[in-house]
């Protein structure tokens, strides 16, 4: 089996594997699996050269930081680990609302290091951006924890163009973490054109649109009652009707490139640009090697004109998100 190959994150960032790993499903939102089988997971990415681990404190009220941690007590050196904070949730998982102040980044960085069981976090992201702080006050104080040397690099995810700019001129920005797939490609327009103008770093988080796009969902009823992806817009009623027909074409060409369906919409978002990395999430080992397949997937000038026919920006039917959470997005 061949290992991973590298890209850089952003113009003078660190080398992290060409696909990430999503560790958010392993312990909330998705349904199935085992810790013994996540755990076996994100060892078996390890082995295969997928070193670029993606968590966040409000996964699983913080269990899925812990399982992250247990999985690589022993291959601390091997991991390039990316979290999160500002998604604030009570004890019982209830959303209360995004965070930003200097005191909350330190004290949600001094717990994410405790759950992780680790010195230093390499990627520390702003998970949504508070509207009620001012970004350098929030990136200040992620510089100070950089200094501190609890963190290595800075972050954003779901961040407007104006507020990236802001950030970036309060401190070095590596990354910059948006939704882009098939079926949402919004970045396209104005995220990917202004951190490439500032040499930050693009991570593709849920490229398989939330497992939309690997086919393997006929209808609603195949998802468990307790599946997040049940209130998902997308995945209701008429608009799942329109997106599974827009996913049966892109079955047809992965067919005819003889690749999975998950390889050729991974392979379209990394065929996007050296500068961009996926994340695609999932718990279990034979995925995992599905998703890394996508690497050796080409595609051609005629591939991706086809895929903009079926797939064009805005085709997808529905939000990508309910309402609530459509809300945190900084626009």
């Amino acid at each position: 089996m061949f290992q991973v190959s590298k890209r850089r994150l952003g113009r003078n960032g660190p080398e992290v594997s060409a696909i990430g790993l999503g560790c958010m499903g392993m312990s909330e939102f998705y349904v199935g699996g085992t810790e013994a089988e996540s755990i076996a997971t994100i060892h078996h990415a390890l082995d295969r050269g997928v070193n670029f681990l993606d968590t966040a404190d409000m996964y699983g009220w913080g269990k899925n930081e812990e399982l992250v941690g247990r999985a690589i007590a022993d291959h601390r050196d091997e991991v390039f680990l990316a979290t999160k904070f500002g998604n604030v949730r009570g004890p019982n998982g209830e959303f209360l609302g995004v965070r930003g102040d200097p005191e909350y980044v330190r004290s949600a960085c001094e717990a994410s290091l405790k759950r992780l069981n680790v010195d230093v976090i390499d990627l520390y992201y702003q998970h949504r951006v508070d509207p009620n702080v001012h970004i350098e006050d929030t990136v200040g104080e992620m510089s100070r924890l950089k200094e501190e040397g609890k963190i290595r690099f800075l972050g954003l995810s779901e961040a407007s163009p104006r507020t990236i700019r802001a950030a970036y001129a309060t401190s070095p920005i590596t990354a910059v973490q948006t939704e882009l797939s098939l079926w949402s490609r919004d970045a396209e327009e104005d995220v990917l054109p202004t951190v490439r103008d500032l040499g930050i770093g693009y991570v593709a988080y849920s490229p398989l649109g939330r497992g939309f796009l690997t086919g393997q969902f006929k209808s609603p009823d195949d998802f468990p009652e307790d599946d997040y992806r049940r209130n998902h817009p997308r995945f209701q009623g008429e608009n799942f009707e329109k997106n599974i027909a827009l996913v049966r074409e892109v079955e047809a060409l992965a067919r005819e490139k003889d690749c999975t369906t998950a390889q050729l919409a991974l392979a379209w978002v990394l065929a996007k640009g050296d500068d961009i990395v996926p994340i695609p999430g999932t718990k279990h080992r034979k995925y995992l090697d599905d998703n890394i397949g996508a690497l050796e997937v080409k595609l051609s000038d005629e591939d991706l004109r086809r895929l903009d026919e079926i797939l064009p920006p805005g085709a997808a039917a529905g939000e990508r998100y309910a309402a609530q959470s459509m809300a945190t997005i900084d626009r």
